[in-house]
């Protein structure tokens, strides 16, 4: 590959994955003024910014694979940004109907840029996959805390208000739409690359199992762990503003500190990947992600004062384990076509699993009138998190 085209290669992945939260991560700091225009209950909120499109990522997930014999990796991940950019504008017009109908058509294609991605990567970069995984994440992070900061004053400046905020977003997937355009040229591959990448990327590691994904042990150690992850990272994008208010954070101020949640995860997303590089697996690191996420919770119950503290730990936790997750797509796949086939399972089953959190969250708060029962389901899920960090972090590869 000549060096023009690596280089095109690389920014296309970074403006890929910069409209892989936008859409969602805009919403949270919404939620009030959203559910005042709809008349909707915490529960309902709670299905419409966070599960329903965990229900849609888990959905689409494992078709990704199959699509993509049809058309390619690098063209049915074209096609899945226009279907994002589609799901955005029809989620900003006034029509209740194309509000639902929106947020499925932008997290299918979300979920073909979370499926396919790591699979580029592994057959791109098999020899940078930590750094690669870290620019990746790191720019999905920094351009979601961005999306959470200007939110409210977007939706306080613009026409249309929460809408228009929202709407704002489908600028960028036409930049997207236009980076990775010259990627289309290349010849249509499978999704975990074609048989002449089945074996790039290939690496040796203590042991690797040939089966599918769905028959391995190692790969739903891989899914729970992302699928905690998730339950926690997508809840807290969909409430952690609404829990802040409710301790005594402005508005305003909330969003920000949902960007300082994310930018967290931009820092240990560019750092987290030197340290992986070092270590013969990747255990201690995902105990000690699943411990900070714990330290936070229990800390914004017992001392919401020091919430802008709180925030930053679970920020780096969360942050830390996110890429982990991301990472073990690649790291615990013995080649390009084992990536692609582990992220669509594991994908699937997180993202199902993940659907329950952000419902959960908000019916929880129905019941009880408060955020402590809420906030100890997620202590429990974050400590569970790391026994299974135990397990998923061994150095152990997949073959499909």
């Amino acid at each position: 590959m000549s060096t023009a085209r690596r280089v095109l290669l690389i920014a296309g992945i970074v403006v890929v994955a910069a409209n892989l939260r936008t859409a969602l991560t805009s919403v949270g700091p919404l939620l009030g003024p959203i559910r005042a225009d709809l008349e909707l209950s915490a529960g309902a909120a709670g299905f419409l910014v966070g599960a329903l499109p965990l229900l849609t990522f888990a959905v689409v997930s494992p078709q990704v694979s199959r699509m993509v014999k049809r058309t390619g990796v690098d063209q049915l991940l074209w096609l899945g940004l226009i279907v994002l950019v589609i799901g955005i504008l029809l989620r900003s017009i006034p029509v209740t109907a194309l509000l639902w109908i929106g947020t499925v058509l932008l997290a299918s294609g979300i979920a073909v840029g979370n499926v396919l991605l790591p699979g580029v990567i592994k057959r791109d970069f098999p020899g940078q996959i930590g750094q690669m995984t870290g620019v990746y994440s790191a720019t999905m992070n920094v351009v979601g805390a961005i999306a959470s900061g200007v939110a409210v004053p977007l939706a306080g400046t613009l026409p249309g208000g929460w809408r228009t905020a929202l709407g704002f977003w489908a600028g960028l997937v036409l930049i997207a739409v236009a980076v990775w355009a010259p990627q289309l040229s290349r010849r249509a591959t499978t999704a975990a690359g074609a048989d002449d990448l089945s074996a790039q990327g290939t690496t040796t590691t203590t042991t690797t199992t040939a089966v599918t994904p769905w028959r391995s042990p190692l790969a739903w150690q891989v899914a729970a762990f992302m699928g905690m992850g998730s339950w926690i990272f997508y809840t807290m994008i969909s409430w952690y503003p609404t829990v802040l208010h409710s301790f005594g954070a402005g508005e305003a101020a909330a969003g920000w500190l949902l960007s300082v949640y994310q930018m967290l995860g931009v820092v240990m997303s560019l750092t987290v990947p030197v340290v992986l590089h070092r270590l013969a697996d990747q255990r201690m690191v995902a105990v000690a992600a699943s411990v900070a996420l714990v330290v936070g919770f229990l800390g914004l119950l017992l001392a919401p004062d020091l919430a802008v503290l709180w925030v930053v730990i679970t920020g780096m936790g969360s942050g830390t384990a996110f890429l982990l997750a991301l990472s073990f797509f690649s790291l615990r796949a013995a080649d390009a076509r084992s990536a692609a086939a582990l992220s669509g399972m594991g994908q699937s089953v997180a993202y199902l699993f993940a659907t329950v959190g952000p419902v959960l969250f908000g019916a929880l708060n129905d019941v009880t009138g408060g955020w402590s029962v809420p906030l100890w389901v997620l202590i429990v899920l974050a400590t569970a998190q790391a026994g299974v960090g135990l397990r998923a972090g061994r150095d152990t590869q997949v073959q499909t």
